[in-house]
């Protein structure tokens, strides 16, 4: 069946750090899912459009909502208007692809306090996981399929993608938010060995995405 409802996936720049790298690889992450996508389309003829979200200019404050989330169903049941928008922003989008360092073994905190600001705009949607750190941030991909695929009932797939930086030069630029050259903004081959686990675990999402949109018409 062809399914001709647009689907739209938010891209998640988990890292709220002021220096940080993680625009870099949200972008080198985004450009390997498009370019796969040219050479295979979304199943059902899926029309798929992405948005970028950085959490570090979205700007939440630290969870400030008296209500609790899971009891909200709409944007408008929220106080505050920062907690509004969010709500708007997500429930806007049908799936996720979560791009992030680990800090300390384990989420972000700026990524888990946004998250937690909702709850029924979360639920029931596709995510793959893209980690990064000295160790391929093994623990924070745990504790986010744990956190979204348990907490908030979100559709989790079973592999997440864990880049380890490959050398102390690349932690330095990393830790630095220094260039790092990578696609498209460069021509750099940190972890061109993980492009294709990249493209593997998106066309898996993009395959949730689709029987999730045929399900819904």
């Amino acid at each position: 069946m062809t399914v001709s409802k647009t689907v739209r996936v938010g891209v998640i720049s988990g890292s709220t750090r002021v220096v940080r790298a993680g625009p870099q690889i949200v972008a080198w992450v985004r450009d390997i899912i498009e370019k796969d996508l040219k050479q295979t389309p979304a199943p059902g003829g899926v029309a798929l459009e992405f948005e970028t979200i950085d959490l570090g200019a979205l700007g939440l404050p630290l969870l400030d909502e008296p209500g609790i989330p899971a009891h909200i169903g709409t944007a408008e049941g929220y106080t505050h208007e920062h907690t509004r928008a969010w709500s708007r922003q997500v429930a806007a989008l049908d799936g996720f692809v979560f791009v992030t360092a680990q800090h300390n073994w384990g989420i972000p905190a700026g990524l888990k306090n946004a998250i937690d600001y909702l709850y029924n705009e979360w639920r029931g949607k596709p995510f793959m996981v893209v980690t990064y750190g000295g160790h391929g941030g093994v623990h924070a991909a745990a504790a986010l399929q744990l956190v979204l695929g348990g907490g908030l009932k979100m559709l989790a797939l079973k592999e997440t993608v864990n880049l380890t930086y490959p050398g102390k030069d690349v932690f330095d630029k990393c830790a630095r938010g220094q260039p790092l050259g990578l696609p498209p903004a460069g021509t750099a081959t940190i972890w061109q060995d993980r492009q294709e686990d990249i493209a593997k675990t998106w066309r898996e999402l993009a395959a949730s995405l689709a029987t999730k949109a045929e399900k819904a018409t």
